[in-house]
């Protein structure tokens, strides 16, 4: 279809720092965002769920973040600045004359059903052992889309346990999704054709050499050279040490083939018992009390659901709407076998009680995926993490990078080193040593953005490690709240249900340095109300 150009709004009606969703055509969609006397046009959606940008926050130096789950478009040229966004956006060409605001666009490319634009790539050189990823998750899906984004003209190989390209994790948890042909971000063709990505399914690596800049794989059978490598290898669910840990259908949720497990287990009628009460774990139970199970029992450590995030505030009315029994602050003592099949869990004993059950989920946590590493003479972290600097380069290892669960990384605005286990921190991993590797050093700065659905959607951003205080606005049982969390009188953190975009505000106002204290805050005012989308407002910073 060839290009056309409609007049879409009197240039009057947008003001300086402003954005706007206008028609284009009688289908199509685009949004408008002014900075100074500079109009631009993209796609007016997310590439990530389809959220309305127009009503996400718009930045004055070019970045406007989704109101969801805090991905961030150059507004200026549709370019990707951060995850979870998988594409970039459209970006259309502008002119004004007349008083109008006249927009040159294919029709085709403003339809909520073609958000995405192609992607920029290069061919790759023949030459040379390219970019090396260990691990198949967020990380390395946008360390590919960040690299052949930024120029990046060198063959890449992508080393993966598992036996699919890299997929929306997310949506394991969430909507108990098992096909993973459904929620992969690039089929393997297209790596190999469009990315000149080649990807090896289903290896082990199982130590590096980095003298000589080699990768072995399952135990010396094959190995990789490389150039630059990327170690993401992400991290493996824990389990407690109780007994009955080992029995068959105690399961842990991290990748597809155990999701198929869970899935097979929940059906209605009956038991499940959860033990953790971690964000995924909460969010496998939102997603199984829809199937009308016969009992749904969540044990946990601490006082109250989320209580590292949400404090002592308790967050759990909706679960228990939907027949959710909670056994907090509650010792497990052990998982006890059916009667008719002792390799299958029957029970749970809690405080000398037997919760009955047909399949236990055991989320209490993960562990960094580096014993590789550990054979291959890397010294880690207690943990088993890695530490890197502000580039996420390895210290003492040439052009090593780590990223994501395994990384313990400098947090940008308290110098604090911290490793965050999260789908969002992962893929902005990726996304930075991509452009750093690309050429274009990138330090990472990126305010950390969470979200996790429980009846309605949590929003959290933060920066450092824990608070003193917990301001809350709102009420945390009608699940429509804002919670400020409160460190050496600053306000460090944001959790928000039913309040977008605040916690999209918040992160750039934490990411600029100009977050309302916590006495602005507790006399009324709204981060919304901070002007940093103007030019003006961008003088002043």
């Amino acid at each position: 279809m060839s290009l056309t150009t409609v007049a879409v709004l009197p240039e009057s009606e947008l003001k300086d720092g402003q954005m706007k969703e206008v028609a284009f055509g009688s289908e199509g969609k685009i949004l408008l965002s002014r900075l100074g006397d500079k109009v631009y046009a993209t796609s007016a959606f997310c590439t990530h769920y389809g959220a309305p940008l127009a009503k996400g926050v718009l930045a004055a130096d070019g970045r406007v973040v989704c109101p969801w789950h805090g991905a961030c478009f150059n507004i200026c040229t549709g370019d990707i600045e951060d995850s979870p966004a998988p594409d970039a956006l459209h970006s259309f060409q502008v002119k004004i004359s007349d008083g109008q605001i006249h927009v040159t666009a294919n029709p085709s490319d403003t339809l909520k059903t073609n958000l995405a634009r192609a992607p920029k790539l290069t061919t790759a050189e023949t030459s040379g052992a390219g970019v090396v990823i260990v691990g198949g998750g967020s990380a390395t899906f946008h360390a590919v889309e960040s690299l052949k984004e930024h120029g990046y003209a060198g063959p890449i190989t992508i080393l993966t346990k598992e036996r699919h390209t890299p997929i929306d994790r997310t949506k394991l948890s969430k909507a108990i999704i098992t096909d993973a042909s459904k929620i992969e971000y690039r089929t393997a063709s297209v790596l190999k054709i469009q990315y000149s990505t080649n990807i090896r399914i289903g290896v082990t690596v199982t130590s590096v050499d980095f003298t000589k800049k080699q990768v072995i794989l399952d135990g010396g059978k094959d190995s990789v050279l490389y150039d630059k490598l990327i170690l993401a290898p992400g991290a493996n669910p824990r389990k407690l040490p109780i007994p009955g840990a080992e029995l068959d259908n105690v399961y842990t949720v991290r990748g597809v083939e155990s999701t198929k497990k869970v899935d097979a287990a929940a059906q209605e009628g009956k038991r499940m018992v959860v033990i953790g009460s971690s964000f995924i774990s909460m969010e496998i139970v939102a997603a199984l009390s829809k199937r009308k199970l016969a009992s749904i029992d969540v044990i946990g450590m601490e006082e109250a659901p989320f209580e590292l995030v949400l404090g002592k505030e308790r967050c759990r009315q909706y679960h228990e709407s939907q027949g959710v029994k909670f056994h907090m602050k509650t010792k497990i003592e052990k998982i006890i076998p059916k009667e008719d099949d002792e390799s299958l869990a029957g029970g749970v004993v809690v405080n000398g009680e037997t919760l009955p059950c047909d399949f236990v989920i055991m989320g209490v946590g993960v562990a960094p995926a580096t014993q590789f590493l550990k054979d291959s003479g890397m010294s880690l972290e207690k943990d088993g993490g890695v530490r890197v600097d502000e580039y996420l380069r390895v210290p003492g290892y040439a052009d090593v990078y780590a990223v994501g669960d395994i990384a313990h990384y400098p947090q940008a605005a308290t110098g604090e080193i911290r490793r965050i286990e999260h789908w969002n921190v992962a893929g902005n991993h990726g996304r930075a040593v991509g452009k750093t590797i690309a050429g274009s050093p990138q330090p990472f700065v990126k305010v950390p953005i969470f979200w996790s659905a429980q009846g309605q959607n949590i929003r959290y951003c933060g920066i450092g490690m824990g608070y003193d205080d917990i301001f809350i606005k709102g009420n945390v049982d009608e699940l429509k709240f804002i919670a400020y969390y409160i460190k050496d009188g600053k306000v460090v953190a944001v959790a928000t249900m039913q309040n977008d975009p605040v916690v999209s505000s918040s992160s750039e106002l934490l990411r600029l340095g100009l977050m309302p204290s916590p006495e602005e805050l507790r006399a009324g005012k709204n981060p919304l109300d901070v002007d940093i989308s103007s030019i003006s407002s961008l003088k002043k910073l």
